[in-house]
């Protein structure tokens, strides 16, 4: 990663899952005296109590296909918080252009889980799954209330689906070890964001092959990048896989700190 741009974080997670106070949290505990951080927040965000501990606070604006911020001079650090009401998938899609277009990289992605809300609404744990999907750490936060059983199975169910990201309790808006979670170290599945493009190699029939094995008919042989299964799009331009609409499950929760 270029020493000349900041490392970068992604904060996901819906709002009123307490993503800015986990965020201070992870600031005030996990760098050191040298760093300087800058917060990003989306522009459609109301405004928090926990934004007075986030560092050189800024708004970026956008849509779901551009997003208009600039990377804070000097700051060694950027966390850029995207909108908790939107699709999270269209807005990392957002997030990936502009990172190409200011040439930085992502440190790491992290969502931060709103485990009453995934708990009392079960389709939304798809929605949480997509964020997971790209997500180097899951911070389980908003458990009051949630019963034992639901999380301990619901962690079971997504070592399951072999999500590697690191997953980490957060209680009374803090976690264990700030610095830990904010290690640049990739652990997601998606590919979306890594410096190097993933390629596919497929035979005739669009089979996927080993590039260590040997074909028949070369000229049958297609290398194609590699596309995120959230991030593709079928032939009417919308997103072939589809993750449950947020906003008419968080208006059935009572309000609480973004």
């Amino acid at each position: 990663m270029s020493s000349s741009k900041p490392l970068v974080y992604l904060v996901l997670g819906p709002v009123g899952s307490g993503r800015r106070e986990v965020l201070a949290d992870l600031i005030e505990g996990g760098l050191g005296e040298g760093d300087r951080p800058a917060v990003l927040l989306a522009e459609t965000e109301a405004a928090d109590p926990a934004d007075a501990r986030l560092p050189n606070l800024a708004r970026w604006s956008g849509s779901d296909v551009h997003l208009a911020a600039e990377l804070p001079e000097g700051a060694t650090h950027v966390f850029l918080v995207i909108d908790g009401r939107r699709n999270p998938v269209e807005q990392l899609e957002a997030c990936k252009s502009w990172l190409e277009i200011s040439g930085a990289e992502v440190a790491r992605i992290l969502c931060v889980v709103h485990c009453r809300l995934a708990e009392q609404h079960p389709p939304l744990v798809a929605w949480f799954d997509a964020c997971l999907h790209f997500s180097d750490v899951a911070l389980l936060n908003r458990r009051e209330g949630v019963a034992n059983k639901w999380l301990s199975d619901y962690v079971a169910r997504c070592e399951k689906l072999f999500h590697p990201c690191l997953f980490e309790l957060v209680k009374a808006g803090r976690v264990k070890n700030p610095a830990l979670i904010l290690d640049p170290q990739a652990r997601r599945v998606s590919h979306a964001f890594d410096a190097e493009q993933e390629w596919l190699i497929t035979d005739g029939e669009g089979d996927e092959i080993d590039e260590q094995e040997e074909v028949e008919d070369e000229e049958e042989v297609e290398i194609k990048a590699e596309e995120d299964p959230y991030m593709a799009r079928d032939a009417t331009g919308r997103h072939a896989k589809r993750i449950p609409e947020l906003t008419k499950y968080l208006d059935q929760l009572p309000p609480a700190a973004g």
